[in-house]
């Protein structure tokens, strides 16, 4: 596992989240600038081979949000997600942060192990989906 950006296997990301339930379609340039445009991005790796992502979005001051958290099907049950998420959680830059958010439809158990929980005040969070933004 690191966070070196330069190692990240961008057809293999590109493969997986363009499959994926959040991201059905996502182009390969998006793929590497969401990942280009995010504070830290890390790579799970068995070897050479890529079995792991996780990028986060943050100010690096007041807010995170951890996104597009995928492992390879063969490699997933081995704790691989919950030891990215813990390396994102507490990476130096992402210190003092007053609030952490993720979306997910199916690894909530996941997540819980790193402390989250469901929003408390889901009724204040709003979504704006640009008619471009795919």
């Amino acid at each position: 596992m690191d966070e070196d950006a330069k190692r990240l296997d961008f057809a293999r990301l590109h493969d997986w989240l363009t499959n994926s339930y959040w991201s059905p379609g996502i182009t390969c340039d998006r793929v590497e600038r969401a990942a280009a445009g995010s504070s830290l991005v890390v790579g799970a790796y068995l070897n050479d081979l890529q079995v792991g992502y996780l990028r986060v979005v943050s100010d690096r001051a007041t807010f995170g949000w951890i996104a597009d958290v995928f492992v390879d099907a063969d490699h997933r049950g081995k704790g691989i997600a919950t030891t990215r998420m813990r390396f994102a959680l507490d990476h130096p830059q992402h210190q003092n942060l007053r609030r952490w958010v993720l979306a997910t439809r199916d690894a909530h158990d996941v997540y819980a192990k790193c402390g989250f929980s469901p929003l408390p005040n889901p009724e204040r969070f709003m979504i704006l989906k640009p008619r471009g933004g795919q």
